[in-house]
């Protein structure tokens, strides 16, 4: 009985990390877009936050230099490129020469590809087909809400095919880590995320090295954002996203990703003053809907 009961309690834990990690993401658009107003390159954010977020995480992640393997050490390289430098400069490209609405429609299937990869590598964690028609209903208001009453749907190429690359780095960061996980400590995997990421994105600074002077004279704001950008949204967030994937499974965890949009629009509402429309509102009465039979039926 107390089994079952500590098990009810650290699920809920667990769920409430998923919903805070999801809400701090879903202001992180917000945030990146007020760094880039200030001048700030996409590049040159994730930077800053990827080694602010190492900075802080080396006391807690031993002395400890190199993994079990090279196999190991490999997987470790790809969830520091595919959770980290390739996903956000896919992402990120693909906002500067797409429509907006398209890039965040392509990057939110994740839980859906997510869902059918991990159910073809690992059984346990295919859904029901009931629990399959929740993340469609959940994916259509996650649509809705993106759209937000402008619908504009045109084919961008490049720019649909990077926002597509950078779903599929996220699905991979996400099988990747179910891999590793089990036989290494969170801090120690997330300090390699940290560490491998930085690395990877620096040849995208040999032809234009990052303007620090632009952030040391920035001002509060832009000191405010990459503070929070580096040390909540990633050495924070990323690691409760890390236990939350070992404590609900990578499929139910990735689900929350569909209360991404639903955040952003809000945030953006509060700091941007941007209009909330009927249709958001709805989008997210069908995002809940579908997350909660989602839970109901797994």
């Amino acid at each position: 009985m107390k089994k079952v009961v500590a098990e009810g309690g650290n699920s809920i834990l667990a769920y409430a990390a998923a919903f805070f990690v999801v809400a701090i993401w879903g202001t992180t658009f917000v945030q990146t877009k007020v760094l880039i107003n200030a001048g700030l390159l996409p590049e040159e954010i994730f930077l800053y936050r990827f080694v602010l977020a190492y900075l802080l995480i080396l006391p807690f992640a031993g002395k400890r230099l190199f993994l079990d393997n090279w196999r190991d050490e490999a997987v470790a390289l790809l969830l520091g490129v595919t959770g980290g430098s390739l996903y956000f400069v896919t992402e990120n490209t693909a906002l500067i020469h797409g429509y907006c609405s398209n890039v965040s429609l392509l990057v939110c299937t994740t839980p859906l590809i997510t869902a059918f990869v991990m159910g073809a590598l690992f059984p346990k964690e295919k859904m029901k087909k009931s629990a399959l028609t929740g993340s469609f209903v959940a994916f259509a208001g996650m649509a809705l809400v993106i759209f937000n009453g402008n619908f504009i749907l045109k084919l961008s190429p490049m720019a649909d095919a990077l926002a597509f690359a950078a779903c599929l780095c996220w699905t991979a960061y996400s099988v990747l880590m179910k891999y590793i996980q089990p036989r290494y400590g969170t801090m120690l995997i997330m300090r390699k995320v940290f560490g491998y990421g930085v690395i990877t994105i620096v040849p995208f600074f040999v032809s234009t090295p990052p303007n620090i002077e632009l952030v040391m004279e920035g001002g509060a704001v832009v000191w405010a954002n990459i503070l929070t950008l580096g040390c909540v949204a990633s050495m924070l967030c990323y690691t409760l996203w890390n236990l939350v994937l070992a404590r609900l499974g990578t499929v139910r965890a990735t689900n929350f990703i569909y209360l991404n949009p639903v955040i952003t629009i809000i945030a953006s509402w509060l700091v941007l003053d941007e209009k909330i429309t009927w249709m958001a509102i709805l989008g997210a009465i069908l995002v809940l809907a579908g997350m909660h039979r989602m839970e109901q039926k797994r």
